[in-house]
């Protein structure tokens, strides 16, 4: 009987490192979810990041712009609802939600018994008031990329505060317009600074209303207004870093003595300026 030959068994080789196929992860990773801290309040703010990969980012209705690294500044108006919601549309057609809760607050409400002094402005008036409205809505058009939003602003001047963000007269029912901004009485000629780095988009120095005017640029959208100087430092197109000089109190336009009458909005929200800086020093 013949002997049976074996024959070796040939181990196939291990194909090369590029040629090895990568399986899938069954569960891909779950998309990151907006991250955010801030004053969930009306008249507040937010700093945050959007979700990894988003394309786009909206508060509400309102498109959010963002950095390359997905950092975002948005803000509610002296007005917003209890109610809001932060979304982002990924790549591939999802969308990430996060729902917010805003706080209200308690006004400072003032109900008087008298009629409201109404009657319409002259037209010599609006002939001189239209190209300042105009000039002010151009202004805060202006994206500049200022990067002030990323920062904790500081005090533009310390005094005594004579008029808060918010309060409000109501006229027999009726509501007048409630104050946009904050008012510092630093004393006439005191200088006063920029709470943090932006760009100057509007100096002017007679306006009807707001008297020498000043608005800088924040960048994300965000902008201050520096009403009724005596005189201004800077010039349109100039950058100014946080807690630099940039003008003097006073009392020019319509105002009733020297103060420092400083507003902050964000798109077309009104922000109340104490919601953004720690205690007064």
């Amino acid at each position: 009987m013949a002997a049976e030959t074996v024959q070796p068994i040939r181990a196939e080789p291990e194909p090369p490192p590029s040629a090895m196929v990568a399986i899938p992860d069954p569960q891909p990773a779950r998309p990151a979810l907006f991250t955010f801290d801030g004053e969930l309040k009306q008249g507040g703010w937010i700093r945050g990041t959007v979700p990894g990969g988003s394309e786009t980012a909206k508060l509400g209705e309102t498109e959010l712009a963002f950095d390359e690294e997905g950092r975002f500044f948005a803000a509610f108006d002296r007005d917003e609802g209890a109610q809001a919601v932060l979304s982002a549309q990924l790549p591939d057609g999802r969308v990430i939600e996060s729902p917010l809760a805003i706080a209200p607050r308690d006004w400072n409400i003032e109900r008087v018994n008298v009629a409201m002094r109404g009657g319409r402005s002259s037209e010599s008036f609006m002939q001189r008031r239209r190209p300042e409205l105009e000039a002010i809505w151009n202004a805060r058009q202006q994206a500049t990329q200022s990067m002030g939003w990323r920062q904790t602003f500081v005090w533009p001047v310390t005094g005594r505060i004579s008029g808060r963000f918010g309060s409000q007269r109501i006229y027999r029912g009726e509501p007048g317009s409630y104050h946009s901004g904050l008012d510092i009485a630093g004393g006439d000629g005191t200088t006063y600074v920029a709470p943090a780095d932006g760009t100057v988009v509007l100096a002017e120095p007679d306006f009807s209303l707001e008297g020498q005017l000043l608005i800088i640029d924040h960048g994300q959208g965000l902008n201050s207004a520096f009403l009724h100087s005596s005189e201004l430092f800077v010039r349109e197109g100039q950058r100014v870093k946080q807690g630099q000089p940039i003008g003097r109190i006073g009392s020019s336009g319509r105002a009733t003595g020297p103060h420092l009458h400083w507003s902050l909005k964000w798109r077309n929200s009104r922000l109340d300026p104490l919601l953004f800086l720690p205690p007064m020093p």
